[in-house]
């Protein structure tokens, strides 16, 4: 299993604040799963078009979309024990293309 495997004990569904914030953790699961596999692990070649994938996607969200997305990773880094997992949430913004718009705004 990669060093970033998701979390073995999920929550229930009921234990997340909203439907957003249980896609949110859901996302950032797969996505940092996707990140930290090994090449025999997952295709190269599939995991980067996973990874542009989504930041096509969230590069594509209004502004408040992109606003309310950033403030919860921001919540879930601060509430994350992981230091590898928290360093993933801190860096999503960025680096799935999320404050480019606001940068040039």
């Amino acid at each position: 299993m990669a060093a970033n495997s998701p979390k073995s004990a999920y929550p229930s569904c009921s234990s997340y604040s909203s439907l957003t914030r249980a896609l949110a953790e859901a996302l950032v699961d797969v996505l940092w799963f996707v990140e930290g596999c090994e090449d025999d692990q997952m295709d190269p070649d599939d995991a980067v078009k996973v990874l542009e994938g989504v930041a096509h996607l969230v590069t594509q969200l209004s502004s408040e979309q992109r606003v309310e997305f950033i403030e919860l990773l921001d919540a879930m880094a601060a509430e994350e024990s992981n230091p590898s997992r928290r360093a993933f949430l801190e860096g999503f913004p960025e680096g799935f293309g999320l404050l480019e718009e606001e940068d040039g705004t």
